[in-house]
């Protein structure tokens, strides 16, 4: 077995991942001098030229090769990426929480969305927590569905650029709430200190950010821990396989692959903080002839209940210009719980980062070069917006291997009416808001919803709860089938909410944290 140097082979605890949950939960436990070793199959990411260039970008120069396959056995490359800071170095930095009502049992036009085991209450105080250690920036007591919280947000909301400015103000016009999103960024200070209000950047939501200014997990959750002795970061270390002793009961250690070797580690505590669909994975993979099934597995839950969000883009144009640069602003969350005509939860509007000519060809299709308006004109008068409805756990929605451990997904969207309602709210907002202007011209959309692709919001497959034959974890986000091995982070939801996961797999490893520090 290739060692290397100057690492040792045993330690306390083994944290597989470094995205939200790893990350974050790396960080918390450093100063605990605990021997840490933090895994991560990725490298560094590169600070490039391309880091900002789109086409490069969208090509997938960041995005994994690794291909997945569906039910069907068809080959699709997924929006999945492994770099130190897993997704994170990827994501737009909108840390928002989930409702109180999404901790309870709630009906969809699909269905139920079970009940968690642990309400809002008991995570209030890590969001709290979270959004101060990724220095989220936001306005509380604007959005009528925002939580309670002990307290103001660590920082002021960015002010939104003029253009978004006046479509906010329409949309309020209108009755709606339109509220900053909170977003993750570390502004530059001045001599005393004081932050800016705002950052002079163009493309941060899909991008990765050489400047460290984004609230990633590796800028602030795996640099933080390794300023500590008592933590290693190994990079290019694929996890195989955790191994158990002979009882079943207490897991060893982690195989790893390593320049096409397998190198093996062992610790008192090891956490998975894969990703849902790569924690599923790894523990499937890791089966042996205590756990037949995959490990930690005699529930038959694990990979089961696989939620990637009803996600999509819509583009709207009008005649009106927008020459905003930064655009990542408005938060519509007006039909989050549902609306007049409709008595189930619809999803939450956000703005998404501007479009780049480039990308904009498909999008636009025949609309493109007609009456003289090329790919430049309709990037900038269009207004961008990522939508999101809630899909519900489904036992056949599931992540398995094959026998050499790739990764299939078994996943049909629902929840569907939700999705469709929500767009149509949005259409309909955005047309009353270029009436209002009366600058002519009929405002178009375009966009897309996305597919099994997009599984930057995937949750849900090692579910948590009280009950072994129900779920995979216990409400600690131990497995129920050992004594030693956790689960951190999005793998535990029993439900997906509307927003973003991430704030939330960060404030439960902070959660977590504080019960393996002792």
């Amino acid at each position: 077995m290739k060692k290397d140097k100057g690492i040792m082979q045993n330690f306390d605890i083994i944290i597989i991942g470094t995205g939200a949950g790893g990350g974050t939960l790396a960080y918390k436990l450093a100063p605990s001098g605990k021997r840490i070793l933090i895994l991560e199959r990725g490298d560094f990411l590169p600070k490039e030229k391309e880091n900002w260039d789109p086409l490069a970008v969208a090509q997938g120069r960041y995005k994994t090769t690794e291909m997945w396959r569906d039910a069907a056995g068809k080959e699709f490359s997924p929006y999945q990426h492994y770099w130190v800071g897993g997704n994170t170095k990827m994501y737009g930095g909108a840390l928002l929480r989930l409702r109180e009502r999404d901790f309870e049992a709630r009906e969809h036009f699909d269905g139920i969305s079970p009940e968690w085991p642990l309400k809002y209450s008991d995570f209030s105080p890590w969001y709290d927590e979270a959004e101060h250690l990724y220095a989220v920036h936001g306005t509380r007591g604007i959005d009528p569905t925002e939580p309670p919280a002990n307290n103001g947000y660590p920082y002021p909301a960015l002010p939104f650029e003029p253009r978004m400015a006046e479509v906010s103000a329409a949309i309020r016009k209108q009755g709606f709430n339109p509220a900053p999103i909170p977003l993750a960024i570390r502004l530059p200070q001045d001599h005393n200190g004081r932050q800016n209000d705002r950052l002079h950047m163009e493309l941060y939501d899909g991008y990765p950010d050489p400047t460290g200014a984004k609230g990633d997990s590796h800028v602030i959750g795996i640099q933080g821990a390794l300023q500590y002795p008592n933590v290693s970061l190994l990079r290019n270390r694929k996890a195989l396989k955790i191994n158990t002793d002979k009882s079943g009961r207490r897991a060893t250690g982690v195989t790893v692959a390593h320049e096409g070797m397998e190198e093996t580690y062992h610790a008192e505590t090891i956490v998975v903080a894969c990703g849902a669909i790569n924690s599923a994975a790894l523990l499937l993979r890791s089966a042996n002839e205590k756990h037949p099934g995959g490990l930690a597995n005699s529930s038959g839950q694990v990979g089961r209940n696989l939620m990637i969000h009803n996600n999509g883009v819509v583009l709207a144009y009008s005649a009106k210009p927008n020459p905003s640069t930064f655009q990542k602003a408005i938060l519509i969350p007006d039909f989050y719980h549902g609306a007049d005509d409709s008595p189930y939860p619809l999803g939450s509007i956000q703005n998404m980062g501007k479009a780049d000519p480039l990308l904009l060809a498909d999008a636009v299709g025949d609309d493109l070069g007609k009456d003289g308006k090329d790919a430049a004109h309709f990037a900038g008068h269009i207004v961008d917006f990522f939508i999101t409805a809630e899909d519900l756990p489904k036992q056949e929605n599931r992540v398995t291997v094959d026998a050499a451990g790739n990764i299939q997904l078994h996943y049909t969207q629902n929840n569907l009416e939700a999705y469709r309602r929500l767009r149509d709210k949005l259409i309909g907002i955005m047309d009353r808001v270029a009436e209002g202007e009366g600058v002519g011209g009929t405002t178009r959309y375009y966009g897309f919803k996305l597919g099994i692709g997009g599984v930057s919001h995937q949750n849900g497959t090692c579910r948590f709860g009280h009950d072994p034959k129900t779920s995979v974890l216990d409400v600690n986000c131990k497995a129920h089938d050992l004594d030693n091995l956790y689960v951190v982070d999005t793998s535990f939801f029993p439900s997906s909410g509307a927003v973003n996961p991430s704030l939330t797999a960060m404030a439960n490893a902070l959660r977590i944290s504080e019960l393996l520090a002792k």
